[in-house]
């Protein structure tokens, strides 16, 4: 068994396909999903799984060389979040972030009910 505690098979799969500069969007579960978006949805009942719950996996086990939020964001809990998990987010419109789901690698859909829960991982390289 690998030493990693995610046991989403899924989403360990895809996280194993990463590469520098491909992006992970975690995504609260009303963010629109155009068809074709590889998806792991961890969306179970409104809530759960969390967006701090996700985050906090993710940022123990990615490179994160930068992270994006909506600017709607800024001063949010959603913001707060974010820089509790080692983020220092930069900001584009809620528009633009929507705009970015079609280039993203993977987009994990979390059962989060907070408004523009939404952050966008670009992966690094620990070297």
């Amino acid at each position: 068994m690998l030493k990693t505690d995610i046991l989403n098979a899924p989403l360990l799969a895809a996280l194993a396909t990463l590469g520098h500069t491909d992006t992970v969007i975690i995504a609260d579960y009303g963010l629109p999903l155009p068809a074709g978006t590889p998806v792991v949805d961890l969306a179970l009942v409104k809530g759960q799984l969390s967006f701090t719950a996700v985050l906090d996996v993710l940022a123990r086990n990615l490179v994160i060389e930068h992270s994006t939020l909506a600017s709607e964001a800024k001063g949010t809990a959603v913001y707060g979040w974010c820089t509790e998990a080692g983020l220092e987010p930069g900001f584009i419109s809620h528009e633009e972030l929507k705009a970015q789901i079609t280039n993203a690698k993977l987009v994990v859909r979390t059962g989060e009910a907070t408004a523009y829960a939404n952050v966008i991982l670009r992966s690094g390289v620990p070297f």
